[in-house]
């Protein structure tokens, strides 16, 4: 697959990773839109780059923006699935169950939708790359995390069964499992998952940095790197991975 004007789809992409790989794609001539819960956001996507206001659960925005690009660009090429939100921390007997729900909907219901919608062109054109925004978490466990870890792990499953499903159509599909993402939705999961081992977010942080193997966190950009490289003909034989990004977690049980 040639990026040169290739047809990308990023949902959650004003901000984060997926502002990171509306950039990255962006700058190897693909041509780019986005959507994005947040407005604001979206209203400052960088000149370039298509920019809708969509709710990624929510069926008839979603089938409106489908409808927009499909009368433009006649299909897609590259999705990116990388809508999804943190959810509530704390221990299984303190949530509730609409926190719960939030969760699983944002990671598993907006990447339905947008994968239904890119098989059908894809299966069509006989060629097409799918990535799914999932994390470390989706390949092991994270105590206080239970509505997070269970949406990614379902992430890595919809990959997985996906990737066997339209593999026979020429379309390949993968997830993505960056580890902890330096950046200002990262700083609110500190705070939160503070709050709930009773401590600082300093010290939580310092839990996450000694689990990986390279002492580290990543970047945005890391893991649109690894994306591209996916997408370039370098990668053209892999499909079905969970790709971790994380500097290689060890552990986060802390």
């Amino acid at each position: 697959m040639s990026l040169k004007a290739a047809r990308v789809l990023i949902t959650a992409g004003a901000g984060g990773i997926g502002l990171a790989l509306a950039r990255g794609f962006l700058a190897e001539g693909a041509r780019v839109a986005i959507c994005d819960l947040d407005a604001a956001a979206v209203a400052a996507v960088p000149e370039g780059i298509r920019a809708f206001t969509a709710d990624v659960t929510d069926e008839g925005q979603m089938t409106a923006l489908f409808d927009r690009l499909d009368a433009d660009w006649g299909g897609v090429d590259i999705l990116c699935a990388n809508a999804g939100t943190g959810g509530p921390a704390g221990g299984i007997d303190t949530l509730d169950f609409d926190g719960w729900r939030a969760c699983l909907s944002a990671n598993l219901d907006g990447a339905f939708l947008a994968c239904r919608w890119a098989a059908g062109h894809m299966k069509r054109q006989g060629a097409g790359l799918i990535l799914l925004t999932s994390s470390t978490s989706g390949l092991g466990g994270c105590p206080n995390r239970s509505p997070y870890v269970t949406a990614k792990w379902g992430v890595i499953g919809l990959m997985k069964t996906l990737a066997m499903e339209l593999g026979p159509h020429g379309i390949r599909v993968n997830a993505l499992c960056p580890g902890s993402v330096e950046g200002p939705r990262m700083e609110r999961v500190l705070k939160m998952e503070a709050e709930a081992r009773g401590t600082t977010p300093e010290a939580v942080r310092e839990i996450y940095v000694a689990g990986t193997s390279l002492k580290t966190w990543v970047t945005a950009e890391d893991v649109a790197a690894m994306a591209l490289f996916v997408a370039s003909p370098a990668g053209a034989r892999i499909s079905g991975q969970a790709l971790a990004i994380d500097g290689h977690t060890e552990t986060l049980n802390g």
